[in-house]
Order: C-alpha cells, then structure tokens, then sequence
C-alpha cells in the first residue's frame, strides 16, 4: 500500500469526530509518552486483530502504512482511545500532494 502520509507532508488532524476503520489519526505511542505517529486504525473496540484477539472496550489497533518500516500495534499492541490526538482530515503541504482524506 502506497502510504498515506510522506516525510514532509503537513497534515490537518482534528479533535472531534470518532474514528473508523481505515481513518489515518494521530497516536501518542503508549511506550514513548509525548511522542506522537501518524497510523491507520485497522480495527476498533469489538474488532479482531490480525491475530484474532477481540479488542476490548476503548481499543484500537492501529499500522503503519508501510508495513516492513513501522512500528506499530504489531510492536506494542493495542492503543486506547484516549491516546488519539487527532483524526488527519487532510495533507496541505506540499501543495502538489494536497488532498482531503
């Protein structure tokens, strides 16, 4: 899968709305306090895993678009919601990869 977000590209997140399978959102990663990725949820409360496991109540599993190069739910497992910075609605920079998502 082509990724959604490249090195230098700006993107708009916002704090309102949920997210859906398939939306990019902004994570704050759960072993790194403050350090936040840009990841596709894949899966939500009620969902399975890759693995089959049923994610419990405020979970999400999120990857990375490239999948050999990210570290994602496969490293550190499920997120919780209140983890979600913001849900990316749209790149804006460079102009010429400017999008809605």
């Amino acid at each position: 899968m082509e990724p959604e977000l490249r090195d230098g590209d700006w993107a708009i997140a916002v704090t309102r709305g949920r997210p859906r399978p398939g939306s990019v959102v902004v994570v704050e990663h759960p072993e790194r306090p403050g350090f936040e990725m840009a990841k596709r949820v894949t899966a939500l409360e009620g969902g399975l895993t890759p693995g089959g496991r049923a994610l419990g109540p405020g979970e999400l599993w999120v990857e990375g678009d490239n999948a050999g190069g990210s570290t994602d739910s496969r490293d550190f497992g499920p997120v919780r919601s209140e983890q979600v910075r913001g849900i990316v609605v749209a790149v804006w920079w460079p102009p010429k990869r400017w999008r809605v998502l």
